[in-house]
């Protein structure tokens, strides 16, 4: 059985050594390690791969015995990830199709190892897309008046389907504090990289008359503070003054989907990990 271990704790001098040295006691076989050094903050950060065969009894004590003997004594914040298990994700969309469709399509053809048990809208437009790809699909209003109550049904929703992470497929609504609370560094939003300098409802329209040369994508982790949250990942793509507005709308588009596939996936391989409102990202 496959184990994806992630951790970071203070920086101190045998962490590899020991860690490598557990899971060869254990009776694992090395498959990946991966890790880094933040000097500046001195914090250890590493991802490790290991395959313990069909030796289910061990893998199951294996959790504890790692706490005890490793986590504690070096003060690790760490997770442990068995290959077996497919994350449960949740799709939020509200009336563009771009980022969804390009989702779906991945899941379909087994790109993204995950389980999507719902997808949840604010409009009921894109529900004819959940129903192509046989997904329940939940319309959920929010509005000033309502949004206590949509958040009341949203927290219900990813309870009831045990939701383990959400992700915004271009979902324009703002998520409430206590769904953040409940899912920290689990929710991943997409968004054009025009922020702060062209906000508002036209962001390609006032890039254009400005004359940019380059337009981008970021996907990031949800935070309180509004697209201010970890960056997993971002592209950009050049434009001239022979695009028209159509054009950069395009290519933003194209480059929405494809930025927020790629976090998506890195998060599902357990290869992202958060500290200080930064991420580190395994290769």
């Amino acid at each position: 059985m496959k184990t994806t271990i992630l951790i970071h704790c203070p920086d101190q001098s045998g962490i590899i050594s020991y860690v490598t040295g557990f899971i060869h006691k254990k009776g694992g076989n090395i498959i990946y390690i991966d890790q880094h050094v933040d000097k500046e903050a001195g914090v250890f950060f590493m991802r490790l791969e290991s395959d313990f065969e069909n030796n289910i009894p061990v893998v199951k004590n294996l959790k504890q015995q790692f706490e005890e003997e490793l986590a504690i004594p070096y003060q690790m914040e760490w997770s442990l990830h068995l290959g077996s298990t497919k994350p449960r994700m949740a799709l939020f969309v509200s009336k563009y199709n771009h980022c969804i469709y390009d989702l779906l399509s991945r899941f379909h053809s087994g790109e993204l190892a995950v389980e999507i048990p719902f997808i949840l809208s604010n409009h009921a437009d894109l529900e004819y897309i959940a129903t192509q790809f046989d997904i329940p699909f939940h319309h959920v209003p929010n509005s000033k008046q309502n949004k206590l109550n949509a958040e009341s049904r949203q927290i219900a929703l990813l309870e009831e389907y045990k939701i383990d992470f959400i992700v915004l497929a271009r979902y324009m609504q703002i998520i409430t504090p206590k769904i953040i609370e409940l899912f920290p560094n689990k929710i991943i939003n997409i968004h054009h990289s025009f922020l702060p300098a062209f906000a508002g409802a036209k962001p390609y329209h006032a890039a254009f008359q400005r004359g940019v040369k380059i337009i981008g994508a970021t996907s990031h982790y949800v935070t309180e503070e509004l697209d201010a949250g970890p960056i997993i990942e971002q592209d950009v793509t050049r434009v001239t003054h022979a695009h028209s507005i159509k054009d950069f709308i395009t290519k933003g588009r194209d480059l929405e989907k494809i930025v927020l596939s790629r976090a998506v996936k890195l998060h599902i391989d357990r290869k992202t990990m958060v500290y200080n409102n930064k991420t580190v990202i395994f290769s």
